[in-house]
Formats: structure tokens, sequence, C-alpha cells
């Protein structure tokens, strides 16, 4: 059981001495879990982190310490890695620090007062980190809504588009454990950036699915680039600029960029950005949700395929636990969800399926509900 106000850390050591002269030293200070198998320590990574600290012995059965470590890394990034060698793996202790995955090493046996600061040093570690992982998530956030908000008005299609994407890559981030979420929320909000640069016409052919001819599709070829250019004066987006880079690769392989990854190599951000925002573009072009899932499993090799299930599951009945109104404009309050698209008579959108409605949005509902060319008919959701 978890105990307030003490740093979680996870222990590793095949031997049961140890563990027992660990916990006999470290129980009255932090809170604890000792474990002699990696497998199973891995397993408790997933179904019961995070750990502020994780320590290893080096050599154990099955998985050395450093693999144990490493796998740590992919599953909990913010959790801090230590790791107890013997004097004879010095060598490859100096290597695991040096190429930055291991915070720190102790030499076996070790007192415990070096110990105890070790762990110290560590969890203030964790917590520099984790604080600074916040701070730049909430300042990205705040920052990228503003963005929404502006192409919000200069194109409700696109940003239809990625407030349905977010929140579906948010979902599927919710059901895997390995889910690198808030850098594929933002990912998702920075994919259509360039998308400001496309003629009219083009944009209009991208959302509706319609083929390209070949000078638009030079354009459009020419979006990642200077998206990551433009993502690449943002600091500490480094993981975001590779999931846009992958984000049009193939499960298998086939796609941009021209290269060996592949399956689980690829980013899973770029995976649930791709089957998401693919997702998205059929059901935009009238495919009901079960239609849609069926064309993109026709489609061998695209999509991650436990993706495509999650998928399937989540929107079965997408607003289920909504009361679904049909209202006037100017009857929409904050909170309630567009489930279809506003659109003017000529068939301009002007709020997108899936927009929520803020209490800054209202002011603008309330003006475009005075104006005769705005369909006043309006389909919400209320959850």
């Amino acid at each position: 059981m978890t105990q307030p106000g003490r740093a979680r850390i996870l222990i590793v050591d095949d031997e049961a001495l140890v563990l027992e002269g660990l916990q006999r030293h470290l129980q009255a200070l932090f809170d604890l879990t000792l474990i002699s198998n990696p497998k199973e320590a891995l397993k408790l990574v997933v179904s019961q982190g995070p750990y502020a600290v994780a320590v290893s012995d080096l050599r154990m059965p099955g998985m050395d310490g450093v693999t144990l470590l490493y796998s740590i890394r992919s599953l909990a990034p913010d959790t801090v890695r230590v790791l107890l060698t013997g004097f004879g793996d010095l060598d490859a202790a100096i290597t695991a620090v040096n190429e930055g995955n291991i915070f720190r090493f102790l030499s076996k046996p070790c007192p415990s007062k070096t110990l105890i600061r070790a762990l110290e040093d560590s969890v203030q570690q964790h917590q520099l980190v984790t604080a600074q992982r916040v701070l730049l998530e909430q300042t990205l956030r705040a920052g990228l809504k503003t963005l929404s908000d502006i192409l919000a008005i200069v194109n409700p299609v696109a940003f239809g588009r990625v407030l349905r994407t977010r929140k579906l890559i948010s979902e599927l981030a919710a059901s895997d454990p390995v889910a690198t979420s808030w850098q594929s929320e933002i990912a998702a909000m920075l994919a259509p950036i360039g998308w400001v640069t496309l003629p009219g016409e083009t944009a209009s052919k991208l959302n509706q699915g319609r083929a390209l001819i070949a000078s638009e599709q030079a354009i459009v070829d020419k979006l990642p680039t200077l998206t990551d250019q433009l993502v690449g004066d943002i600091p500490r987006l480094e993981y975001v600029r590779e999931i846009l880079k992958y984000q049009h690769k193939h499960f298998d392989g086939q796609g941009p960029p021209p290269n060996g990854a592949r399956g689980g190599a690829i980013p899973w951000g770029s995976r649930a950005l791709k089957a998401a925002s693919d997702f998205d573009l059929l059901e935009s072009q009238g495919y009901s949700a079960e239609t849609a899932i069926e064309t993109m499993r026709a489609r061998t090799g695209w999509y991650d395929p436990a993706m495509l299930e999650t998928i399937s599951r989540l929107r079965n009945h997408p607003w289920r636990d909504a009361r679904i109104l049909h209202l006037p404009l100017r009857a929409v309050r904050p909170g309630m969800v567009f489930t279809e698209d506003v659109m003017t008579r000529t068939g301009q959108v002007v709020f997108a399926r899936g927009q929520e409605v803020t209490p800054s949005l209202v002011e603008r509902v309330n003006n475009l509900a005075l104006d005769s060319e705005v369909d006043d008919s309006v389909v919400v959701a209320l959850p």
C-alpha cells in the first residue's frame, strides 16, 4: 500500500538476503516495493507505477540490470534509475551512466548511509524532472490553446479535425500503458499547422479526401518539412517532432521517412496520430464508424492492429453517455458539444463537429445566430 508523503521506490535484486537488508535500512524512510524477478518488476511498473526511483542489481538470471532499467525507462521515462554493481562490473556500469540512461551506480556492498543519500538525491532528481515536465506541459498547452482558438476562426474545418483527433488520441492513451499522451496530443494539435499555407481549394480537397493534381500534391508533400521547421523553434519538443516526422509511416514500414522503422519501432504517438486522423477523415467523408474501421482494416499493413481494435471499441457508441439535443443556435450553452458541423446556407463551416461551446465562444455564437445566412438549427450533445 502506498505510504502518503514517502517517495515510492522499486528495488530489484535476485538475492533474498540483500532485499531483507535493504528493507530493514530503508523502510522507515521510503515507500518500498522489493522484488527478486526482473520480468515481474516490469509488470509492476505497468500495473502499479509510477515509481520515483527504480534500483536494480546488475547481475540477475534472465535479465541483467541494465536491460531492466532500459525497459523501465521506456515504460516510465520520469522514473530515476539506479544500478547496483559488484566491483568487477564497473566498466559496464560506467558505460550505462555515460549513455545517459542511469542516474547513479553504487558498488556492492554499499554502506547504508551512502545508499540513503543516493536515494534521496534520486528522489530530488525525480521531483525536478516531473516539475519541469508539468511546467512544460502546462505552458505548451496554454500556448497551443491560443493557437487553436485562432485556427478555429481561420479554418474551422481543420480545427475540428484537430479537436476530434486529439480527443481520440487521449482515449487511446488511456487504454495503453506505454502511451505518450501529452506529447501525442500536442503533436495532433501541431500536425495541421502548415495547412494555413495551402490554397483554399487544395485544403478543401484534403479535408474531403479528394484526389490532388500533381502541383497540389507537391505542395502537400512539403508540409511535414514546413511543420518541422515551425516546431523546431519551440524548445523541449524533440519527441513531438519525432512523432510528427513519422506521422505518415505505415505500421509495416512503408511510407516516409524512408528507413527501416516498422511496428513498435515507430513512435507510439505517430501510430496513434496516423490511425486517429485517418479515422476522422473517413468519418468526415460520410463513413459510419463501423464502415470507417472496416475500410482501415482493409488497408493491409497501414495501422497498428491493436489501435484499430481500440478505436472500434471506443467509437461503437461515441455519444452513449450524452443527451442529444436539437436546438436553435442561439440556445446553445457552455459545455455543449456540436455533434454536426454548423454551416452557412452556402456550405461554409463556422463551427466544427466535436467543438465544445466555451464561455469565450458564446459571444461568437450569439453574433452568428443573428446572421440569416447561418443555419439556425444545430445538433449538440450534453455530456
